[in-house]
């Protein structure tokens, strides 16, 4: 097997020159198919060069032996090579370049502060996030991307988008290319009403509903607006989302933690902080995945009865697997609850389009801010989003990614169980991440995010998303990768816990 792995570079050459520095062999891989399980052949030899590349020996840029002389070299079918490149390359670990052959992709690059040397810092400052760390992860480049809150966007229905945005340029007259409502266009607040009816128990009327750019937005508009209503502290959940405590905050209200159990959002705790208004992600709750239960529902609701105010934020509900649908809380009472979502975890981030219902004697004020903001959302996707919901095709989407996000979510438990048997997997049964904890002192998990991003694999630490300490724990998107992805990065995920 020496010519092939001396011919593209691979051979440790001190070991061919010296032969009696090693007397392991001369290839640096050490491929010993005495070593493969029977009928993994392809598996064995994609994990032996995956780790070859996590530890340096193949770097950026090296050409692997071509299928047909590694084949040989082995003496194995040279499907069992191509079948082993195909999986490197679906976890991005290498790259097909036609006649130049199969090569080792580029290491993901750092993002450095400016000035500064490189290797001299981590690319992500994780001890002290704020919002700039996590555009910074955001923006880095990652082989595997495991970060949380992101869909299949492979599976983005662009015919059905084509055929009813045709459809409703065919049929759009030209007054319709102006200024909309700023609290969105009717038949899209229409459509979203059903749609809220039929996946989330929610009956109300087209004109309770207020588009916007996303939750994100939904919470700058409450934040502006909740003041004039007394209300200028809010308490989030702990642990829960760092970003949505952080737009709060960036637009001016205060935030108190909260604690989350395994009940969810504990509402005696609440009461005793005396915040006005309680932000919940109550049928999955981020990052824990807790469902809210049945008493505590029902302490919250009287709480909000009592004059509280709730911030619904119903991110992922429509993605569930092992358990039936949790209603919403506004189905239960449209007064004391803003209830807000998003199309961004069902078609894809980029839209930026979600909706926000709130109490009837708020909704003046909401309008008037969405126009202070941008006048409207755009109403072309608007209506191209009418016509999706409309006629099924949202629906049916909708069905088809609930299976491919079942079979990745099943994927990323799998290779957990083989991997870190000793991880604890929270929140599995809905949404489009899970999050694990394991042994280990609070705030560990920030160096273990740092080592993973070097090696190529992007995750949260469950710390950033916590305000008070905890056992230490990673937050791990499944649905935006391959299962070949998530089996390779769970593998180096388990190298840096275990250091």
């Amino acid at each position: 097997m020496v010519a092939a792995w001396q011919h593209h570079g691979l051979v440790n050459r001190s070991t061919t020159q010296a032969s009696d520095r090693s007397t392991t062999g001369i290839d640096f891989l050490r491929l010993d198919l005495a070593d493969a399980p029977r009928g993994g052949l392809s598996a064995w030899l994609a994990a032996r060069i995956r780790e070859a590349i996590a530890q340096g020996a193949l770097q950026a840029g090296t050409r692997l032996p071509a299928s047909r002389d590694l084949a040989a070299d082995l003496g194995v079918s040279r499907g069992v090579v191509t079948e082993g490149y195909r999986r490197l390359a679906e976890g991005g670990y290498v790259v097909a370049r036609g006649r130049a052959g199969t090569v080792v992709a580029p290491r993901p690059s750092a993002v450095h502060p400016r000035g500064a040397r490189v290797g001299a810092t981590p690319s992500v400052r994780f001890e002290a996030p704020d919002l700039g760390v996590f555009d910074a992860l955001r923006s880095s480049k990652a082989r595997i991307d495991l970060t949380p809150g992101v869909p299949d966007l492979a599976s983005f229905p662009r015919s059905a988008w084509l055929r009813s945005e045709r459809a409703v340029l065919d049929d759009l007259p030209s007054g319709g290319l102006g200024y909309a409502e700023p609290a969105g266009v009717p038949v899209f607040r229409a459509a979203v009403a059903s749609w809220l009816a039929r996946y989330r128990g929610i009956g109300a009327r087209a004109d309770e509903v207020v588009v916007v750019a996303g939750v994100a937005q939904a919470l700058a508009i409450l934040a502006r607006v909740l003041p004039d209503h007394g209300i200028d502290r809010i308490a989030v959940e702990d642990p829960g989302s760092f970003g949505a405590r952080r737009h709060l905050e960036a637009w001016g209200m205060s935030t108190t933690p909260v604690v989350v159990d395994e009940h969810g959002l504990d509402v005696a705790a609440l009461v005793a902080d005396g915040a006005p208004a309680a932000l919940v992600t109550p049928a999955h709750q981020f990052p824990t995945g807790v469902v809210l239960g049945g008493a505590r529902r029902r302490e919250l609701l009287e709480w909000a009865a009592a004059g509280g105010m709730v911030i619904e934020d119903d991110y992922d509900a429509e993605h569930r697997y092992d358990r039936a649908p949790v209603t919403a809380l506004r189905a239960a009472t449209g007064e004391q609850i803003c209830y807000t979502g998003s199309l961004s975890k069902t078609l894809a981030p980029s839209l930026r389009v979600g909706w926000l219902l709130v109490p009837d004697h708020l909704r003046a004020r909401v309008v008037t801010a969405k126009r202070d903001l941008d006048l409207g959302n755009a109403t072309l996707p608007q209506l191209t989003l009418a016509r999706l919901m409309d006629s099924g095709d949202l629906e049916r989407h909708l069905r088809s990614i609930r299976t491919r996000h079942r079979r990745r979510r099943d994927a990323m438990v799998a290779a957990i169980r083989t991997h870190s048997p000793g991880w604890q997997v929270h929140g599995s049964a809905a949404g489009l991440h899970l999050t694990v904890t394991y042994d280990g002192p609070p705030g560990s998990d920030v160096e273990v995010a740092r080592a993973a991003l070097d090696l190529g694999v992007k995750v949260h630490p469950l710390s950033w998303h916590r305000s008070a300490g905890g056992p230490p724990g990673l937050v791990l998107g499944y649905a935006a990768s391959t299962p070949a992805q998530i089996e390779a990065g769970i593998a180096l995920l388990s190298t840096t816990t275990l250091r």
